[in-house]
Formats: structure tokens, sequence, C-alpha cells
């Protein structure tokens, strides 16, 4: 299942199935993970909020993700988006989480974290988690475009599996 708009209808059958809330904080993606979500007509009843956190000011004021985090392991790392993501469950009603930063390019990009970098963190409230590293090739809206796809995709695996909720 590769369509955006497919997997999105689906995945919010899954979560209201499962009386499952989601929420989103995006970086890279500007949201667009909440745009293919709300895209959805009736996503209001499994879909909480977004947070879009362009800035490191917007991660550290709005998910409370650590000054001291942000300057060690910079914006786009495993453990940002960890904070990320829990910070957005504990800013909502959300019970499912996924959070994304990333380097869409065109510049940007250093030798340790090329452009097409792009970290994920999913998480819920009964305290699973699951972060990963991508890097995706193409410019800077196919990237973008790879992001969210691919966390649509894991949420909706971990989902069907029940992985979040046990």
């Amino acid at each position: 299942m590769h369509n955006i708009q497919e997997l999105s209808a689906t995945l919010g059958e899954l979560l209201l199935d499962k009386n499952q809330r989601l929420v989103t904080a995006e970086s890279c993606t500007g949201g667009g993970v909440a745009t293919a979500i709300t895209d959805i007509a009736g996503s209001s009843a499994w879909f909480d909020r977004a947070f879009v956190t362009y800035s490191n000011e917007a991660k550290f004021e709005m998910l409370q993700v650590s000054s001291e985090t942000l300057h060690q392991e910079g914006a786009v790392s495993e453990a940002v988006v960890t904070e990320m993501a829990r910070g957005a469950l504990q800013f909502s009603n959300g019970t499912l989480s996924v959070a994304i930063s990333g380097i869409a390019g065109p510049g940007g990009g250093t030798e340790d974290k090329p452009v097409g970098t792009v970290c994920f963190a999913w998480a819920s409230s009964s305290g699973w988690s699951l972060t990963e590293t991508c890097c995706f090739r193409g410019d800077r809206a196919q990237v973008r475009q790879q992001a969210v796809l691919h966390a649509l995709l894991i949420l909706y695996h971990s989902v069907l599996e029940g992985r979040p909720f046990k």
C-alpha cells in the first residue's frame, strides 16, 4: 500500500477500531503527515492535533525538547525526535504519536548527516516506542513525500500488529 491517501484512510479505520488517537510532531515535513491525515473525512474521530515545530525554539517551547539534547545531538537526531514524540503525547489527547526531523535539502547536509537524512520516532501512551533514521534520495519535495509515506507505513504496520498497545 503506497498511496498516501489510501494508507491514511486505512490507518484511520484501524485507530478508530482500537479507540486510539494520533498526534504528530513534525519538523522537516512541515505538517505533511497531518495534512495526509486530515485529507480524510472523519479524521477528527482518530486524529487529535499536530505540532509543527520547525525551529529549535518551537521544539523546546511546544514539546519541551531539552535544550541540552538539541545542542548535543542536533535537531536531526533520534534523541530529539524521541523527545518530540513524548512531548506530543504529553501536550495532547493523543495515545499514539509520530515525530519527524530531517534535512530535506537542497542545503543543510553534512558528511555525517547528508541531505535526505530523516529521523523518526513513534510512541504510545502505553510506553511503546520506536526510532529509526532513514536516508531518502531526491529533491526537497521528494524527500518530504518519502518521509510522510514512511511515517504512515510504520504507523499502519505497528497498529495492525498491535505493537503500540502492549
